[in-house]
């Protein structure tokens, strides 16, 4: 039996970087991947595969120009299934190759197959030709991620009523699509088959979506689905989903309303990947949804030397906190130092506008009785959204009246996961509305929209104390 420092159970965002930096560390580490290649759902079915989807639909089909030509306007007329398919599978090929590269690099070894407990310290690997091999380690780091909630009521065919991961596999495009559950994989996607010019109904029992972002933001996203003819179907709970042939499917909603369209895409939520474990054998126990408890510091699971990172362990799931929480993971199982995962991390949704955010929301603020001043940019008021034939768009920032430091940053519209990082950075530095106002900003950029909601937020706030 080989005996390992360290053994990662997934090769995902938080296995790689885990995996990775205990090598780096010089110690002997093991990755079991069960799928056909490394990279987890994120390199194949989930992040990088969604954002390809939605990089390669806004290229072809023109949107970023429609401002100025028309919503009729296209690069390519009659855009395929294999159209979208063709970039996607290139840059998964490239995804993989670099992550291969990197575990040859740091000497990681991997292994492909279905790892399983056999008691605290020992896993079994089942190959997919049958063979099994065991292997011990001292320490482990559970990072299988997640898997999509498939309920016994939906008639899931690959198809035509499909899950987010078959959702890439569609032979052709769809005259029209209901996308149940209006979290962030569902909004994504929904937005996206928008872009295409395929019609769009987003079924979401709750009277909201997206309730973690601020309040103002979510109503400029719903404006703008809305104004592209988005069908949103928010308070109605799915009774019964029913295919009644190819490309015929229909949704039946609480009160008897009824969806019908050529394509389901059911989701509604996920589950962690971790019945094939067996946990039972090393004494941890996962929640109703699969995931596992940790320590939000350590990622150290009720079992001292188990740890565990990523979507498995639920909130944020994020491929970006993901990777830290998988660095700490290692660093904190094998005693190295580590420093604490930091308080304000940026949420980014690949969605058509992007969404982006980093710190309190409005809403947050007002629960802690903190007094504040907003400040708002719409993209249209600078002049590279002019350039850019930008008409929606928005950054919003919250400022504290006493300290005038900076509290939330929130932006929906072109170029969003890239234009949070300059609020981040102040946010996480403490710094204050005078940094926006006094400092000099490229012109002409869309990073302008920070001077101009500064000053929007500088013109109602009392002036400073000297």
């Amino acid at each position: 039996m080989e005996h390992y420092d360290l053994i990662v159970i997934g090769s995902g965002p938080a296995g790689r970087r885990a995996a990775i930096q205990a090598a780096k560390f010089g110690r002997s580490v093991l990755v079991v991947e069960r799928g056909r290649r490394v990279g987890g759902v994120s390199v194949h079915t989930g992040t990088i595969p969604s954002k390809t989807l939605r990089e390669t639909v806004l290229n072809l089909t023109g949107w970023r120009e429609r401002g100025f030509y028309g919503r009729s306007y296209r690069v390519k007329q009659d855009i395929s299934a294999d159209d979208l398919m063709a970039r996607l599978h290139k840059t998964l090929d490239h995804e993989v190759e670099v992550l291969e590269h990197q575990f040859a690099r740091n000497k990681v070894d991997t292994i492909r197959g279905e790892a399983r407990f056999v008691d605290t310290h020992v896993i079994e690997v089942l190959g997919e030709a049958g063979d099994v091999q065991a292997f011990k380690a001292a320490r482990y780091v559970i990072t299988v991620g997640t898997r999509p909630f498939r309920p016994d009521y939906v008639p899931f065919d690959g198809e035509f009523v499909v899950d987010s991961d078959e959702i890439l596999e569609l032979k052709e495009l769809p005259r029209s699509i209901a996308v149940v559950g209006a979290g962030v994989i569902g909004v994504e996607y929904a937005s996206i088959f928008s872009a295409l010019d395929v019609h769009v109904t987003l079924v979401e029992p709750r009277n909201s979506m997206l309730d973690f972002l601020d309040k103002e933001l979510v109503a400029d996203f719903t404006h703008q689905l809305r104004d592209r003819g988005i069908a949103l179907r928010f308070g109605a709970k799915v009774e019964k989903i029913e295919k009644h042939g190819p490309a015929d499917c229909e949704i039946t909603l609480e009160g008897g309303r009824c969806v019908r369209s050529n394509v389901i895409l059911f989701a509604a939520g996920r589950m962690g990947a971790t019945p094939s474990l067996n946990l039972d054998a090393c004494g941890l126990e996962v929640d109703h949804r699969g995931r596992l408890r940790v320590d939000p510091v350590t990622f150290q699971t009720s079992v001292p030397h188990i740890y565990a990172a990523g979507d498995v362990i639920g909130f944020p799931s994020l491929a970006s906190t993901s990777m830290e929480q998988g660095r700490i993971a290692a660093c904190q199982a094998l005693g190295e130092k580590a420093y604490d995962p930091p308080e304000y991390f940026p949420y980014g949704i690949y969605a058509v506008p992007e969404i982006s955010t980093v710190g309190m929301t409005e809403e947050e603020i007002k629960e802690r009785g903190i007094p504040y001043e907003c400040g708002v940019a719409r993209f249209r008021e600078t002049s590279r959204g002019h350039i850019m034939g930008l008409e929606t768009g928005m950054l919003k920032m919250i400022f504290s009246l006493k300290t005038r430091r900076l509290l939330g940053c929130h932006i929906v519209g072109e170029g969003a996961t890239e234009l949070v990082h300059i609020g981040q950075a102040v946010l996480n530095l403490r710094g204050t509305l005078e940094y926006f106002v006094e400092n000099t900003f490229n012109y002409p950029t869309l990073a302008e929209a920070y001077k101009i909601a500064a000053l929007d937020a500088w013109n109602r706030m009392p002036p400073m104390e000297t």
